[in-house]
């Protein structure tokens, strides 16, 4: 050994003992920290505390009320969300027998395409929000997906792929108008809310999806931002360029002005909480997408992972990496999340109504509660030659009909009340292989299973029935919360708690995996061939 080698001096008894408690301090330290998951979703508020562990230790919920004015309209009145989202996050924090100070940071999650106007003078807002169910806007959607100016976008974006082959100008030529976006929906309160053009005139107008209006609200008005999870989600956002879009703002005459700037999903301090609201103070370290933060939760972080969220809807999700991946047949581009340099995204189908359907069941009492569901499904061989067409709110990708009806057909005398919860069950299980059919149509990336989450995923009928009719293996976690928990784990990590993405899938748990069965699928194969017959039956048939 050289004069210039050494050995490392091995601490004295007395330092090592030092060493030791002072490790021990910081991991007593680091149990006392804490992540408030706020979920503000279309039929619930939930917040869940949840400590280094991953733990859920406190837990609260409301329910949100939705208000029909008209058919097709659907609207959260802003103040009394407002008041549910203090209490909630008041009442998880308490039932973990912690104080507001003992919060370390906050993650929001929330619903996308519901957006709200307000003044910026006084604050108050122009309207209700309006959700992402709402169909106000369909005469909107339908004349404008056949304008000349839409038509020569097409036109021009599919010029420019036969030249460039870039992605992006695929999307644009096959360009569709959606009611679930914003845009319409926001050109309809521009001419319909009195006195709100006139406001945006003289530029005392913001606008935001919710979590731009929860943010702005929480730092007491002194944060204004949106996340480009869900920026992407209103068909005014440009996820191939990173930025608001100025082809949308040219055609529909948008004012640059109303638009909140675009951040990051997580990061230290992405807005601070207004010490007013609860006593105390504390930083939101992240803010994204409920279905973004779904996909998180799940612990999909690589490419071709795949996540199926049933809550109020359906939402497919598959990780597409750093390559946004857009297509011709209802599958769009999202940004799953931006963080820092990293920036993953996803493409996304969706069907409208999933949990609408268990509603609607119980308020007909057909079933006493959801678990009921599946019993009275199991106790028939069959649905009897019954179909239900779940079309509440129209039918998305891959049909994409606004104007569709939701209904039964094949109904006999013999038809008990079990073929018709097992039909709608049935339908529910079709409409997600749907979506999957979908994604390995226009997806060119291989997939191994779905991770489903969701409240309806708990239904074990519909999972199994999903994984016979797909082929592919289920798998649920033991916590159905997955957008919370998405919003946890990306503060957490933002505020150090978590060390990163390694971490939080050793602490991933799985429930149950449903494996497919080669024989049911080919049961089920027929079964859905007629059942797409009778959606058949029932496209366009509201009235606009």
């Amino acid at each position: 050994m050289t004069q210039s080698q050494s050995v490392p001096s091995r601490p004295r008894h007395g330092q090592r003992m030092a060493n030791q408690r002072e490790q021990q301090a910081q991991l007593g330290q680091a149990a006392k920290r804490f992540v408030a998951a706020l979920d503000v979703g279309t039929t619930t508020v939930r917040c869940h505390v949840l400590n280094q562990a991953a733990a859920v230790v406190g837990t609260a919920q409301r329910e949100v009320t939705l208000l029909y004015p008209k058919p097709g309209r659907f609207e959260i009145d802003p103040e009394v969300l407002w008041s549910k989202v203090v209490a909630v996050v008041e009442e998880a924090v308490t039932n973990a027998n912690l104080n507001m100070t003992d919060v370390t940071c906050m993650g929001i999650s929330t619903q996308r395409c519901t957006f709200i106007t307000w003044s910026k003078v006084t604050g108050t807002p122009f309207h209700n929000l309006i959700t992402w169910q709402d169909i106000r806007a369909a005469q909107l959607v339908k004349s404008w997906d056949n304008s000349f100016a839409v038509k020569v976008l097409r036109g021009a974006a599919r010029v420019v792929y036969w030249i460039t082959r870039k992605r992006r100008f695929l999307a644009g030529s096959t360009l569709k108008l959606m009611n679930t976006q914003v845009t319409l929906r926001l050109l309809w309160v521009l001419q319909n809310v009195p006195g709100l053009k006139e406001a945006m005139r003289r530029d005392e107008v913001m606008f935001g999806t919710f979590d731009t209006y929860l943010i702005w609200r929480l730092s007491g008005g002194r944060s204004y931002c949106t996340d480009p999870s869900s920026a992407a989600a209103t068909g005014l956002y440009d996820p191939f360029t990173m930025e608001w879009a100025g082809w949308a703002r040219a055609i529909f005459r948008l004012p640059a002005s109303i638009f909140p700037p675009v951040g990051e999903s997580a990061g230290a301090c992405l807005a601070v909480v207004a010490p007013e609201i609860w006593g105390a103070t504390f930083p939101i370290c992240s803010s994204v997408a409920d279905q973004s933060a779904a996909m998180f939760g799940s612990c999909c972080f690589k490419e071709g992972d795949v996540k199926l969220t049933m809550g109020t809807g359906s939402f497919l999700n598959i990780n597409t990496g750093k390559t946004p991946m857009g297509t011709t047949l209802g599958m769009y581009p999202l940004v799953g999340w931006k963080v820092g340099s990293e920036l993953t995204y996803l493409a996304e189908s969706a069907s409208n109504d999933t949990g609408t359907i268990i509603n609607w069941a119980l308020s007909c009492d057909l079933i006493k509660e959801p678990g009921e569901s599946s019993q009275l499904a199991t106790s028939v061989p069959s649905s009897g030659g019954v179909y239900f067409v779940p079309a509440f709110s129209g039918l998305q990708a891959p049909i994409n009909d606004a104007l569709a009806a939701a209904g039964f057909l094949g109904i006999s005398p013999s038809t008990q009340k079990a073929h018709l919860v097992r039909a709608l069950l049935e339908s529910v299980a079709f409409r997600g292989a749907q979506l999957v059919q979908l994604m390995h149509q226009e997806i060119p990336i291989p997939v191994k299973g779905i991770r489903i989450d969701g409240g309806v995923s708990r239904n074990d009928f519909i999972a199994q029935m999903l994984a016979d009719l797909t082929g592919l293996r289920v798998e649920r976690a033991t916590t159905c919360d997955h957008s919370a928990l998405g919003a946890a784990f990306l503060a957490g990590i933002a505020a150090g708690i978590w060390s990163g993405k390694e971490e939080l899938l050793e602490l991933r748990r799985v429930e149950r995996e449903f494996v497919p069965h080669s024989d049911q699928h080919r049961v089920l194969a027929a079964e859905f061939e007629h059942w797409q017959c009778a959606v058949q039956r029932f496209l366009n048939w509201k009235k606009p």
